[in-house]
């Protein structure tokens, strides 16, 4: 057995022991931590079923793969292999649609490829920007995310050149 196999439970366990040393009552705590982050789960979930309604539509329309097609002359001009735009499009909006992406990915090229390994680093360096976004900010009400979306997509086009670059050097 591992350290790590005993760290979780001795935390727990700490926390516990902690509590009724302060004199808390923990079940109680706990119940009411429960019943405020199903609150929480409850609030948030029109967002979560929005983003994941619209994101199905941008896949299933046909709009990803028409962007790909669109797209796929010029990232080939500039080295960036076209099997990965799908990858690319989809990992800012969805992270189950972008595993999936993925795993088609590394089904026809293999993850020893440099393909499978490019896919693997992009998929490491990357987030989920307008899920994300759109949890956090309609958890708590904002309606105007301002700069975000911007800087999380310049962030997202700088995590592709980056695992461009690092594939490159390191495969």
């Amino acid at each position: 057995m591992n350290f790590s196999d005993f760290l979780l439970p001795f935390l727990i366990g700490g926390i516990l022991v902690y509590g009724m040393f302060k004199g808390v009552d923990v079940y109680t705590e706990f119940v009411e931590g429960a019943f405020d982050g199903a609150k929480s789960a409850i609030k948030i979930f029109p967002y979560i079923l929005a983003i994941i309604f619209a994101i199905n539509i941008f896949i299933q329309s046909g709009a990803e793969s028409f962007l790909v097609k669109i797209l796929s002359p010029v990232t080939s001009l500039i080295g960036f292999p076209p099997e990965l735009l799908s990858l690319s499009i989809v990992k800012p909006l969805s992270g189950g649609g972008s595993l999936g992406v993925f795993q088609t990915i590394l089904e026809n090229y293999g993850a020893d490829s440099y393909i499978g390994r490019c896919a693997s680093v992009l998929m490491g360096s990357s987030e989920t920007i307008f899920y994300t976004a759109a949890i956090y900010f309609g958890a708590v009400g904002i309606s105007k995310t301002r700069y975000v979306i911007k800087v999380g997509l310049i962030s997202h086009v700088a995590s592709i050149i980056a695992a461009l670059f690092v594939s490159k050097l390191m495969f």
